[in-house]
């Protein structure tokens, strides 16, 4: 049986430089598919416990940390001076006692920097740390090559008892072909852990109170420490470079793409494409290569995302097309719209269902109505525009005065011909033409034709003239 919500709570390592990095911004707040690694760990915590069992252990760059995660809703622990992880649960200990907080019967600890462990594995550890009436319970993995890690070291390698858990530096001849590592993720019987926290010492390489150094000290004491193998390597490490940290993002992203694949999304070529965790499509759409898909997007069911596509923190409906080279940002595209290529729809465009965007335009902040298209190299931005409206090729809203951003407003089923300048605050009410080339500087009644141009002066036989005086003056 896993062990009861209101039994468990979740403390999370984040207090670390992560200085091999050659980063100056915190390690946790460092990326992969789409947010940071501290932010992957807190979403596979929560679906344990909720946010307020959730204690984040921070350290460098504090104040930056929490800023960029407080909106979870997760608690902070502050560890000012980092002398270690034995030393991160100490400060834990005491937050506890100082805010009255109710101590749990059980406190899982993860690594801020192991993005990818899962809520599955979290919940076996759970499971198989009730199960075991363990005071300690170890995740383990086995990698192809320990070297570098702290090992394992099992009674029996067929029991999940464990004597303790040896730095690499520490290891026996004996020890040295152990092949199980130990992952930095724990569950704990509260009271036993924090019993032996004052007991931990600093006699070490690098001075500082060792989390692990718990493992023996239960041991000793007769108290039950086991290990339960994670299904992956990749899940249970962390990262320690740039180069490491890519490998991460590279399995995410391609976990992603099987997922939605398994789901009924096809994917061409799902090594080209960049999707983040966060992304929802629904089956029968169509991803071509080289797409980015990015942030919170929302993509229907039957849409096409042609080539170089890039569309981040969007809401397409179904049946969308959109073709190569557009690029949308916090955009909102109806059912069956057209877009591209190589449009651009910048935050708060809303497309109606059936419209067309096309070659060159850009929108901002727009409502562009149902079945209204814009194909050709056109600039819209604060315009609400009715349904079946035609806008011709380089129309342009303009919509800054040099203080204020102004709104156009255009009505159903109006026609605004090429080359023409609307200059907000305007109206060009239903059903009304707009002729080419006009510069538009007051409203348009409904139905009304509107031109703002010089009159056409032509002169007869003025080019021959002209050519004729060219040659004479050679």
């Amino acid at each position: 049986m896993p062990l009861e919500t209101s039994d468990l709570a979740i403390v999370i390592m984040a207090a670390g430089k992560g200085t091999r990095l050659k980063s100056k911004r915190p390690k946790v707040l460092h990326e992969i598919s789409g947010r940071s690694l501290l932010l992957h760990v807190i979403a596979a915590a929560k679906s344990l416990v909720p946010a307020n069992r959730i204690y984040c252990v921070i350290g460098h760059e504090a104040d930056q940390v929490r800023h960029a995660v407080a909106h979870t809703g997760v608690h902070f622990i502050l560890q000012a001076e980092q002398r270690g992880t034995g030393h991160a649960l100490q400060i834990a200990k005491a937050h506890f006692a100082a805010t009255g907080d109710v101590i749990p019967q059980n406190l899982i600890v993860l690594s801020g920097d192991a993005p990818l462990i899962r809520p599955e594995t979290l919940q076996a550890l759970s499971t198989f740390h009730a199960e075991q009436h363990a005071s300690m319970t170890i995740l383990t993995a086995v990698p192809s090559d320990p070297t570098g890690y702290g090992r394992v070291i099992r009674a029996n390698p067929d029991a999940p008892d464990v004597t303790a858990i040896v730095e690499q530096k520490s290891l026996s001849p004996e020890q040295k072909n152990a092949p199980e590592i130990n992952s930095g993720i724990y569950c704990f019987n509260t009271s036993a852990l924090f019993a032996k926290l004052d007991l931990l010492s600093t006699n070490n390489a690098h001075g500082e109170y060792y989390l692990t150094d718990v493992a023996a000290l239960l041991v000793a004491d007769k108290q039950r420490v086991v290990a339960i193998q994670a299904s992956s390597v990749d899940e249970v490490l962390g990262a320690n470079t740039i180069a490491e940290m890519m490998h991460l993002d590279a399995a995410m992203r391609l976990a992603t793409a099987h997922r939605l694949m398994a789901e009924g999304v096809t994917i061409f070529r799902p090594d080209t494409c960049v999707i983040d965790a966060e992304v929802q499509i629904a089956p029968d759409t169509i991803i071509e290569p080289y797409v980015q898909i990015l942030g919170a997007t929302r993509v229907g069911s039957d849409c096409r995302i042609r080539s170089y596509s890039v569309i981040h923190s969007s809401e397409l409906g179904e049946g969308v097309l959109v073709r190569n080279g557009c690029i949308l940002d916090h955009a909102t595209i109806g059912d069956g719209a057209i877009l591209g290529p190589y449009a651009h729809l910048r935050p708060e465009s809303i497309i109606g269902p059936a419209a067309h965007v096309g070659n060159f335009c850009e929108t901002k902040k727009i409502t562009l109505g149902a079945g209204s298209k814009a194909n050709h190299l056109t600039y819209l931005g604060d315009a609400i525009i009715g349904a079946g409206v035609n806008i011709g090729a380089g129309v342009i809203t303009c919509n800054y005065d040099g203080v204020h951003k102004n709104t156009t407003t255009i009505g159903d089923h109006s026609f605004i011909g090429s080359d023409s300048t609307l200059v907000a605050p305007v109206t060009v009410g239903e059903g009304a033409y707009v002729a080419a080339g006009s510069c538009i500087t007051d409203d348009v009644p409904s139905d009304a034709l509107a031109f703002g141009r010089a009159r056409q002066v032509t002169k007869s036989g003025w080019a021959a003239t002209r050519r004729e005086t060219i040659r004479a003056n050679k």
